[in-house]
């Protein structure tokens, strides 16, 4: 493989390089500039969200009072199944 490239005139060698390092940039730039069209248009699409949907950030503090009653009845579910549990565990013994 080495004489392939011994064989190639040095002009041609440099013309590929050259080739080479200019699909580089360019690749490298238009992904650049995509990731940056990305961002901004992120951000914008949020904002217009912010301002269409104000009212879902009450949604959340409804959501918690009713967390709190599911808590207390998943505490008086707990204390249930370890009910259940000890008893079956005295019916062993």
């Amino acid at each position: 493989m080495g004489t392939l490239l011994t064989n190639l005139p040095k002009e041609t060698l440099v013309a590929q390089l050259q080739d080479g390092g200019i699909l580089l940039v360019l690749g490298m730039g238009t992904v650049f500039v995509f990731l940056v069209i990305l961002i901004y248009a992120t951000k914008l699409m949020s904002k217009i969200v912010a301002r269409i949907q104000p009212a879902e950030q009450a949604a959340p503090a409804q959501k918690r009072s009713t967390n709190t009653s599911t808590t207390s009845a998943k505490k008086s579910d707990d204390a249930a199944i370890a009910a259940a549990i000890a008893a079956a565990y005295d019916k062993q013994n």
